[in-house]
């Protein structure tokens, strides 16, 4: 038996999955806007509730998102809330073994206060407004909004097996509907793996669950035990999906991690790591990006050696000195520190100054102890909220506290204050899996963008790694120098997901060859790309720009009108005049305007102020209700008997409106994009393609450079192809019909495109083909062709439809572009595939019509 994830995908395809469409009440209510990853969360939810299939599970519905650390599970979360609301359900009940979790998410659901707060100004659903209200107990719910209980899965069970007043009862799961969401659901399995349930949390679960046939649990967790067969046998059948740290990482929504072991002391360890701090910082300042980089200080066992690390290190701050310093500088011989002392000396930043602004940085008030129970809720607020301006904090320490539900993105090094190790045999001990789940933790991303419209959320320099902005991606680990903890703590690393042993990767050296530097079109040629810009809706001036169709809106008029049929008898009575069915069309410029206002008012996606932000050019809201272009030229269909016609009311127009107006709302959204590509601009190829350093995996196909075909090739601008094998498919191709093209160009030049050439689709979608091929006309010297061509396999062919669409759009148009006295003609061709080389062939003679 597969998964339930892997059935998911034999069903339906990865494809037909992607293209189910999010709901506008998640889409529209959610403050943030939503990753891939986390559409096909949803996208996998709604077809696994509402399709049926071989393999579908069984009612109550209990499902597993097996999602990594810093995925946005609450996120998913709060999504599935806000579509099982339309679905009917109106009450979740949220637990978790933690009360620090607790808080962060009530925070997170119902403080509009908080940054990580999760839904917009105000959740709108089938035009009617949705509160989310905290109650007690399910007697305090109410049939309008969400009602959601917050409690630890400890007090659920004592309250449920230990009945008190005003406490959650076994009933109130029979008698209402209710969507169970379980956080770190990890924890729920320990009478699975001891082979008994009886008194567990778990049987408290699962018999909730079944009190009611419509129930549903919804657990999540980054941890599911893939190695014990008896959590295999419970769960095959309820992981709806797996994005596990691995794919996390792959998709680069991860910093990358690095151990940096030296044989200092604990003291000159903890100044190393603080002069990392202050060049992320100061990197960072001079780049624009607004960063405050926090350490984290680990103690190995108990609170007092942490609270004794923390007075060491205040008074390590008070006693910092220029000589510190230098000392470091002298003797420390890892290459990112010396890279630092670079930057430093570079921005005239003196030792003396660097030991300053450490010093004012981590003063007492700027560190803060996670052990103090005493403060724990003023903690937990500070802890998860590191990122923000107001908050000072810049170190934290601690032992275990922070291990789970901890959500940090700024924390970019953690220092180890401890020397010892409790592996056996080269395996991890369960104090290093512990410290490899909390780098798991550390490695967030730190969202950053250093152009308008570039995506901030994932990593940028995996490919130029000599890039200094690199260091803004990574999370650094500071041990002492121990070859067997090191090698155990990797084991652990590599077993999670989120880190790859050096060992494993190798360098290669991409140079551009000098007899491409040294032609005209490197030396004095263009290439064109666009930027991603906020969409500009001042060219909006009608429905039809949005693609919303004039077609009459069809309304079925209720009715008394009925009869009784005998089931043994097939003659029927005839139909009297009454009851055949007609139709009248009415003009909405015939309804009464305080009707279609009072309609317009009940959806709050027609309020002013939104309606001007999708069409600047109207004035008021009756240009929007008597202009042609917009409500003045629809028409309603009404249907229903001939009496029933003449009968039209006020309340009957009003239903017919909210429908119709739902079905411009829905259009307008799914039309409407946030960002757009702007115009193609030139920049100047010797400043845009580089010689750069990449790293690759050891045996992998990328590790290949294809250099017994194009080292010794002009017409091939890099010294190799470190690509997939379709992109060397393509290249042996292109190899191919060289030949056949010089005849009628020159100056011809392939430039494989790693990660220097962006374009946007008029959706804001970025895509980075992987070639540019440049030529130009014997005949017309002045005229220069840029031809995007992306190889694509064939696995991958309809997932990626829209690039290739895109692709097809940019080929018809072949827009013109003079610079001086040259001009450029820009166009692409269709996706290269080694199973459909002729069509390719094909499609680039015609794009250069010969």
């Amino acid at each position: 038996m597969a998964f339930l994830y892997d059935t998911l995908l034999q069903e339906f395809g990865k494809r037909a999955i992607s293209q189910v469409p999010i709901p506008t009440q998640i889409s529209d209510n959610l403050k943030f806007s939503q990753r891939a990853y986390q559409q096909e969360a949803f996208q996998r939810f709604i077809l696994c509730h509402s399709e049926n299939f071989a393999g579908k599970p069984h009612k109550p519905l209990h499902l597993l998102y097996n999602m990594a650390t810093g995925s946005g599970k609450t996120l998913v979360m709060a999504g599935l809330m806000l579509h099982l609301y339309e679905k009917g359900y109106r009450n979740f009940l949220f637990f978790v073994n933690s009360n620090n979790i607790i808080q962060k998410t009530r925070d997170n659901f119902l403080n509009p206060q908080t940054s990580k707060y999760l839904f917009g100004n105000k959740i709108v659903i089938s035009g009617k407004e949705i509160l989310l209200k905290q109650i007690d107990n399910f007697d305090e719910a109410d049939d309008e909004n969400i009602n959601i209980k917050f409690t630890t899965i400890q007090q659920m069970h004592i309250d449920l097996n230990n009945s008190k007043e005003n406490s959650i009862t076994y009933e109130d799961f029979t008698d209402k509907k209710v969507v169970m969401i379980a956080d770190e659901a990890h924890h729920l399995s320990s009478g699975t793996k001891n082979g008994n349930l009886f008194g567990s949390w778990e049987e408290t679960v699962l018999k909730i669950l079944h009190q009611n046939f419509d129930n549903i649990l919804l657990e999540f967790t980054a941890t599911l035990d893939y190695d014990s067969r008896e959590i295999i046998n419970k769960y095959k059948d309820k992981v709806i999906y797996k994005y596990d740290l691995s794919q996390f990482r792959t998709d680069k929504f991860s910093k990358e991690i690095n151990l940096v072991r030296s044989l200092y002391d604990e003291k000159e360890r903890i100044i190393q790591a603080l002069i990392l701090n202050l060049y992320r910082q100061e990197l960072a300042t001079i780049h624009h990006i607004n960063l405050k980089p926090v350490i984290l200080f680990k103690a190995k066992k108990t609170i007092r050696e942490s609270e004794q690390n923390k007075e060491n290190f205040h008074k390590l701050i008070e006693d910092l000195s220029e000589t510190m310093v230098e000392k470091i500088k002298k003797t420390s011989t890892v290459s990112v520190v010396q890279k630092a002392f670079q930057f430093f000396e570079a921005q005239n930043i003196s030792l003396n100054e660097i030991s300053k602004r450490i010093h004012a940085n981590f003063r007492k008030e700027n560190c803060l102890s996670a052990n103090n129970d005493s403060e724990a809720e003023k903690n937990q607020i500070l802890l998860n909220t590191l990122e923000d301006e107001n908050n000072p904090i810049r170190a934290v320490f601690a032992v275990q506290k922070l291990n789970e539900g901890w959500d940090v993105l700024n924390l970019f090094d953690i220092v180890r204050l401890y020397e010892d190790r409790d592996g056996k045999d080269g395996n991890p001990g369960k104090t290093t899996l512990s410290e490899a789940q909390l780098i798991g933790r550390g490695a967030r991303y730190y969202p950053f963008a250093l152009e308008v419209g570039e995506d901030k959320f994932i990593r940028k320099y995996d490919d130029d790694i000599t890039n200094d902005l690199k260091i803004l991606e990574e999370l650094y680990y500071h041990t002492k120098e121990d070859s067997r903890y090191i090698s155990e703590l990797k084991k652990a690393l590599v077993e999670t997901g989120i880190y790859e042993d050096e060992a494993n990767l190798e360098t290669k050296q991409l140079k551009l060859k000098p007899i491409f530097k040294k032609s005209d079109l490197y030396k004095k040629g263009y290439v064109f790309s666009n930027k991603k810009l906020p969409k500009n809706f001042n060219k909006v001036n009608s429905f039809t720009d949005f693609n919303i169709r004039k077609t009459n809106y069809r309304h079925q008029l209720s009715s008394g009108g009925g009869r009784v049929s005998n089931v043994f008898f097939e003659l029927e009575s005839p139909v009297t005049s009454d009851e055949v069915m007609k139709s009248k069309d009415v003009k909405l410029i015939d309804i009464q305007k305080h009707v279609i206002r009072y309609a317009l008012s009940q959806n709050p996606f027609y309020y002013f102020n939104n309606l001007s932000h999708y069409f600047p050019n109207i004035s008021s809201l009756s240009d929007f209700i008597e202009e042609k272009e917009y409500l003045g030229d629809l028409e309603i269909t009404f249907l229903g008997s001939y009496n029933r016609l003449q009968e039209i009311s006020h309340f009957d127009y009003l239903q017919a409106l909210n429908g119709l107006l739902q079905n411009i709302e829905t259009e307008i959204k799914k039309n409407a994009t946030d960002y757009e590509g702007s115009e193609y601009y030139p920049q100047p190829i010797h400043q845009v393609f580089r010689d750069k350093e990449i790293r690759v995996t050891k045996g992998n196909e990328r590790a290949k450079g294809q250099e017994e075909l194009v080292s010794n090739e002009s017409w091939y601008a890099y010294n190799a192809n470190y690509g997939t094998i379709e992109e060397k498919n393509f290249v042996e191709l292109f190899s191919r019909r060289f030949e056949g093209l010089s005849q009628k160009f020159e100056n011809i030049h392939l430039i494989r495109n790693e990660r220097e050439i962006k374009i946007f689709d008029k959706y804001g979608r970025a895509f980075e083909p992987d070639f540019l091929l440049f030529c130009s006309e014997r005949s017309n010297k002045q005229l220069t062709f840029q031809v995007f061509i992306e190889p694509k396999g064939a696995h991958l062919i309809g997932y990626d439809k829209w690039k290739e669409d895109f692709l097809k759009v940019i080929g018809n148009e072949k827009k013109s572009i003079k610079i001086y006295t040259d001009t450029y003609k820009i166009t692409a061709v269709p996706f290269y595939n080694y199973g459909n080389e002729n069509e390719f062939k094909r499609a680039l003679e015609s794009t250069f019509e010969i």
